[in-house]
């Protein structure tokens, strides 16, 4: 069977949906199949081994051409290409196929509909206006968590037959490194600290993370340091807000972006990890973290308990007497830590690429045989 996966992700994005897709065709391009798989890219390079690549570039220069290429261009193309299957990874279509072509779209999570006020205007009107009919149209929903799955049929209860789950993997890179001078003279961090890495955006709920690591600081007299790494994203100016008159700031470390390789060093020199997020369709900061051998603690909502399993601690979501209260063992309770850290390696083990692309793979047979 022919199978087209629209990949434009790998060349128009760096964020989540880019590692996704990238990790998700190479490996699904190493597995042994009877399914011929086609990744519909923007541009040649970078290859990938074991897909066929078929260029349908894009002009973003000619206006409206985008949506020329997404709703008329690509259509047209995928019929001349008797293609059996189309895949959308960004969850975004496809769009205007004939009937005969079965219709697959992955859900990574239902932010914009659940909590509408954390987007753009822009983004919510299009999901708004799309998203339902999007669903309707699909012979498969593909979800990256039992979480996402159950919001999916919660949105749309006729998704229920036709919606199935498969957890995300890790990237190979994450791995306990520790590197005491790359730590100390690249990122300038010299004391013990707890961990958040992610965008600077209201869902993430940094503003509990501050509020928690005061309480710390003030009743358990910690001497950790706070280091936040990621980039500002939409609506952060309360945070910054708060981190400036925090009576802590001088202890609270801003590391912006960090690069790829760095951040399994980051990782495991933390005490733990801290992923306070109001909702999550996964949470990939919490299996990398976990990869690294970094006990975590998560809100109690969404995808975030289910990924992190037994490994995890959680907290309500807006309790930071608690929050600070998990931190405050981590931080003293070094047996604990070092019981927690090992069966945060155990839990990452349970997510793989390769068991992604085979289920997939399965779910694409199967599919097809209807």
């Amino acid at each position: 069977m022919r199978i087209a996966i629209l990949a434009d992700p790998i060349d128009n994005q760096q964020a989540g949906i880019h590692y996704y897709t990238r990790e998700f065709l190479t490996h699904l391009g190493k597995i042994t199949t009877q399914n011929e798989y086609m990744a519909i890219r923007m541009s040649p390079a970078p290859q990938i081994s074991g897909i066929e690549n078929i260029v349908v570039r894009n002009y973003p220069k000619i206006p409206g051409y985008k949506a020329y290429r997404m709703f008329l261009g690509l259509p047209r193309k995928l019929s001349r290409m008797k293609v059996d299957a189309v895949v959308e990874p960004a969850h975004f279509g496809p769009f205007n196929l004939p009937a005969r072509i079965k219709r697959v779209t992955v859900i990574h999570d239902l932010t914009p509909i659940k909590y509408p006020h954390f987007h753009r205007f822009h983004s919510q009107i299009l999901q708004r206006v799309f998203l339902k009919g999007i669903l309707k149209r699909a012979s498969l929903i593909i979800a990256n968590s039992r979480s996402t799955l159950n919001d999916v049929i919660q949105y749309l209860p006729s998704a229920n037959d036709k919606t199935e789950y498969i957890y995300l993997g890790k990237d190979p890179i994450f791995k306990r490194t520790l590197n005491d001078e790359l730590i100390e003279e690249k990122y300038d961090l010299h004391q013990p600290y707890c961990l958040y890495i992610g965008t600077i955006e209201p869902r993430k709920n940094l503003l509990t993370l501050l509020k928690a690591f005061e309480v710390l600081k003030q009743e358990h007299n910690s001497t950790l340091e706070l280091v936040i790494g990621g980039q500002s994203g939409w609506k952060s100016k309360n945070f910054f807000m708060e981190l400036d008159k925090h009576p802590f700031r001088k202890d609270i470390r801003l590391l912006g972006y960090i690069q790829r390789e760095d951040m399994p060093s980051i990782y495991s020199h933390a005490r733990v990890f801290i992923f306070p997020s109001l909702y999550e369709g996964f949470g990939m900061p919490v299996l990398e973290a976990m990869s690294c051998g970094t006990p975590c603690i998560v809100a109690d909502n969404s995808s975030l308990p289910e990924v992190g399993g037994l490994a995890s601690d959680t907290f309500d979501t807006k309790d930071f007497n608690s929050l600070a209260a998990l931190i405050h063992r981590y931080e003293n309770d070094h047996t604990y830590r070092d019981d927690r850290s090992s069966l945060a390696i155990t839990q990452a083990k349970q997510f793989s690429w390769d068991n992604y692309a085979r289920e997939f793979d399965l779910l694409m047979t199967n599919l097809l045989k209807r």
